[in-house]
């Protein structure tokens, strides 16, 4: 007993020391930034400080000692420095949406990027220069006016951030690839302190090593990325009840194995939905109550056009369904009809994932059957619902660039894998620890069951934005790792952005 109340106390010294030297680090970076930028204190009675460290998924929240909202690069270089020098933890927000606790939240100092928030568009170049601290919505909705897009995320409220250096999965990746294949060039702030245009020529390493390697090198404060034409698209969400689920998984088998037009795309989520479903748009969230406890499917539809060619999506608008929003619409539109972000910080999250290589009748009714299996399991757990998200691409979507990426790792000859994402929705923090466990027996399970069927993926890549926070670095970069490990101790040999949370090399 006595040892133990030694080691607690311990603990809470430790715990009493640190949360000092953050607040020690808070006062000295106020004191040393410019006006443009700004700290703010738990008792701020505006709200900054509240709106500064809130997250999509309210386990990806923590109250730090301060947050700060960076105005200038050359701030973010003395805010870095310091927080090097004090080795105080911290983290650095984007748009707050990853699921993985700790990676985007601290209790030192929490540095919010919202005032990185321009969008300059360079028509002569075909490219645009981005704020780490928007969402997509903001840059779709500043560039449509010049009838342009980029490869960018396709949900309401997700951050360009963490999206891009993650990789980033995009209705456009048929065409374009993913949208670490379209970036240009980022300005980065080092790990000590130097503000650098990281390109393809000028540092090929790091620029390799940001495509994809998350937060490893620094801070991000713009992405210059390329443009490609963009009209009208067609499409949006059809939602159905449990007795149609058979016919719809038979369009999405069909869908997955024969469409082959790169402007069309589907992302169909098989959901169990519990209590009442927050992020379910209001028009339909009646159709959702009423089928409560019940599996449902919830295709959104994709395509780059005002009006797809006849064939492709005829079968989903065929089979009866709940609910319908599809449409000719600007792409801004299309991507706020899937709003994922209205739901902030409401419910407990997380995420996991399987990478395939194709989507059969088998492997979808085993995705089915998993939201069952869990809605059921996990009943009295406290979830809220669960989505099982099928997105179908084409097996050439490695092969649109070139030039290599910390994320995904390709070869001479690489496969297309498909990214399935697990997402789980609950209460209770006392459940965390089974929702997790839940999430790696079920995307396990998946595996085994694409293993069975003959799908080579024992060493496929996990999405590094859909992998759950302990998955390890061996399973996202695979032959990659050794290289990015070396450029890691290259930049940051003081391993500076260790005091961050994350995936770390």
């Amino acid at each position: 007993m006595a040892r133990l109340r030694k080691t607690c106390r311990a603990i809470a010294l430790a715990s009493i020391f640190s949360s000092t030297l953050a607040l020690d680090a808070c006062t000295r970076i106020q004191q040393a930034v410019s006006s443009a930028s700004n700290v703010y204190y738990p008792v701020d009675l505006v709200g900054n400080y509240t709106q500064d460290i809130a997250h999509w998924a309210s386990s990806s929240t923590q109250l730090s000692a301060c947050s700060v909202e960076p105005g200038t690069a050359a701030d973010v270089s003395i805010i870095l420095q310091l927080l090097a020098s004090t080795n105080t933890s911290f983290a650095v927000k984007g748009g707050g949406h990853t699921a993985n606790p700790g990676f985007s939240s601290t209790t030192g100092v929490h540095l919010s990027m919202a005032r990185f928030s321009g969008v300059s568009y360079d028509a002569s170049r075909a490219t645009v220069t981005i704020g780490s601290g928007l969402v997509w919505d903001d840059v779709y909705e500043a560039l449509e006016p010049y009838g342009v897009n980029v490869v960018g995320g396709r949900a309401s409220g997700v951050g360009v951030a963490g999206f891009t250096l993650g990789g980033g999965y995009s209705w456009k990746t048929n065409q374009f690839g993913l949208t670490v294949d379209t970036i240009t060039a980022f300005e980065l702030v080092k790990p000590n302190g130097s503000i650098v245009s990281v390109t393809a020529s000028s540092e090929p390493d790091l620029f390799f090593g940001l495509k994809g390697g998350l937060n490893n090198f620094g801070i991000v404060t713009e992405f210059t990325l390329q443009t490609f034409p963009q009209g009208q698209v067609w499409g949006g969400l059809l939602t159905y009840a449990a007795n149609e689920i058979p016919a719809v998984s038979a369009a999405v088998a069909r869908f997955a194995a024969n469409v082959t037009d790169p402007k069309a795309g589907i992302v169909s989520s098989y959901k169990f939905i519990l209590g009442e479903l927050h992020n379910a748009d209001p028009r339909f969230q009646s159709h959702f109550k009423i089928y409560a406890s019940q599996p449902l499917v919830a295709p959104i539809l994709f395509y780059d056009g005002p009006s797809p060619p006849a064939g492709i999506f005829d079968d989903f608008l065929a089979i009866p369904h709940l609910s319908e929003d599809v449409r000719t619409r600007s792409l801004l539109s299309l991507v706020q009809s899937a709003s994922s972000n209205a739901s902030s910080g409401a419910t407990r999250r997380a995420f996991h994932t399987a990478s395939l290589l194709e989507y059969s009748p088998t492997m979808i009714d085993a995705i089915f059957n998993e939201t069952i299996f869990w809605g059921t399991q996990l009943a009295l757990a406290g979830l809220i619902s669960m989505s099982y998200d099928i997105e179908p691409f084409l097996p050439s979507i490695y092969t649109h660039s070139t030039s290599p990426s910390a994320f995904p790792p390709r070869d001479a000859n690489p496969p297309g894998y498909l990214p399935l994402n697990l997402h789980f929705a609950w209460t209770p923090s006392t459940s965390d620890d089974l929702m997790h466990a839940a999430l790696r027996q079920s995307a396990a399970h998946l595996t085994q069951v694409a293993m069975n069927e003959g799908q080579a993926i024992v060493d496929a890549p996990l999405y590094t934005n859909y992998a759950l926070y302990d998955t390890a670095l061996e399973r996202i970069y695979g032959p990659n790792l050794p290289r990015l490990r070396r450029i890691k101790k290259e930049v940051d040999p003081g391993n500076v952005m260790g005091l961050a949370g994350g995936f770390k090399f």
